[in-house]
């Protein structure tokens, strides 16, 4: 899961106006040891997604909303204290495929990064 999730932050990358927290995403992935701090990067990507819902920015939306399961998955590997909802890893793949549709984006890209090892 956890390569699968650098793939697609690497895929979503160039295409995406604010890379703020898909960069700070994509540097945790690689430090297990930091993972203990997707917590608190899912707090500031959630506010990022209620600003995104305010303005009505979907493309924002989409991407916040990958963002927001990437975060939850990676601190549930920790097996720290408060977990998020044990399902949240199982989000990241259609969240994918939402934010590559709104970015236009191949759909299909997402389904090559999940499926092959």
């Amino acid at each position: 899961m956890v390569r699968e999730i650098r793939d697609l932050i690497e895929f979503f990358r160039p295409h995406v106006r604010d890379a703020e927290t898909l960069d700070r995403l994509r540097k945790m992935v690689d430090d297990r040891g930091s993972w203990s701090k997707a917590h608190h990067l899912f707090e500031h990507i959630r506010h990022k997604t209620l600003r995104a819902e305010r303005a009505k920015d979907n493309q924002a939306i989409a991407q916040y909303m990958f963002e927001e399961a990437c975060a939850k998955a990676l601190f549930n590997l920790t097996r720290g204290a408060a977990p998020f909802d044990a399902d949240s890893p199982y989000w990241v793949v259609p969240n994918a495929l939402v934010c590559a549709r709104s970015l236009g984006l191949d759909q299909m890209e997402v389904v090559n990064i999940v499926t092959t090892g």
